[in-house]
């Protein structure tokens, strides 16, 4: 019986190399690009990806179908359905990767965390990191595999919609950090969506995403804990938000690292709240 068990949300390319024939590890390649990228992610992963990874893709099929957002969280029966399809049990091991090093992935691991999965961790430096460590590569068609059985256990704590988020935004207790480039946080840069207004939510800050990186890895936690100790109080419940929900994971990922225990990802982020009208926008 395997005895692998994740202790951190975040793991290196040598323990992944290590544990990657674990039978109860499953590995997931995240990967999302940008709607003008000009890229498919799904395509690229049957070209290139680490040793059966399977595709989780959470922009279109684990997703909420009746949103009116992109790839909001589906309900945990929708979500339990589809990661099943993937051979993904509630005692499964899973690491996250996505082929920028550190940008979509997260997202995944904060899906998995709403749905009271623990043993889930992101491939710090992703799939340029792996290949970086001369690690095997596969490609082609996907190994097959058997459903598993997983049971979706939400935690509300972990997410939270416009109406919760305006209800609180006041609220010193809380406080809201905003991934997004400082550009369009300060509204000097025009948002890529139509529709969806310039600025930011009265008392948010900004926190860039890039400034909690390094070459596609996370900082050491001890810069990680100065970054988060500089735009808020230890004790206050963060609350993330950026463009629309995915890079929002990556800082609330950072903060778990960081030793924050306080942590919230706003799914429908900027997309939602600057296209609301109800909702107040600041520059």
């Amino acid at each position: 019986m395997s005895t692998l068990k994740i202790t951190s949300p975040l793991v290196s390319a040598s323990w992944l190399a290590e544990h990657l024939s674990e039978p109860e590890l499953v590995v997931l390649d995240a990967t999302w690009f940008l709607p003008d990228s000009g890229r498919d992610a799904q395509k690229e992963w049957q070209e290139k990806r680490i040793p059966n990874a399977r595709f989780f893709d959470f922009d279109k099929r684990i997703a909420h179908p009746a949103a009116s957002f992109p790839h909001m969280l589906p309900e945990p029966e929708h979500f339990a359905r589809e990661v099943e399809l993937l051979g993904i049990s509630s005692q499964s091991k899973i690491v996250v990767y996505d082929s920028q090093g550190i940008f979509s992935a997260p997202r995944v691991w904060w899906m998995f965390r709403v749905m009271g999965h623990s043993q889930v961790a992101v491939l710090d430096g992703g799939l340029p990191a792996w290949e970086v460590a001369s690690q095997p590569i596969e490609s082609g068609s996907p190994t097959t595999f058997s459903s598993g059985e997983f049971r979706a256990e939400y935690q509300p704590h972990w997410v939270i919609d416009g109406d919760g988020l305006l209800e609180k935004l006041n609220s010193p207790d809380i406080q809201v950090l905003d991934a997004r480039a400082a550009a369009r946080f300060y509204g000097t840069q025009p948002e890529p969506r139509k529709g969806v207004r310039s600025g930011h939510m009265p008392s948010a800050k900004s926190l860039p995403f890039g400034q909690l990186l390094k070459d596609g890895h996370f900082l050491p936690p001890e810069q990680l804990k100065k970054r988060f100790d500089a735009v808020s109080d230890i004790d206050q419940r963060l609350i993330f938000s950026c463009g629309s929900g995915v890079t929002a994971c990556i800082l609330a990922l950072a903060a778990e690292l960081s030793g924050r225990e306080r942590i919230t990802v706003y799914d429908g982020s900027w997309t939602e709240w600057g296209a609301t009208n109800k909702y107040p926008v600041v520059l």
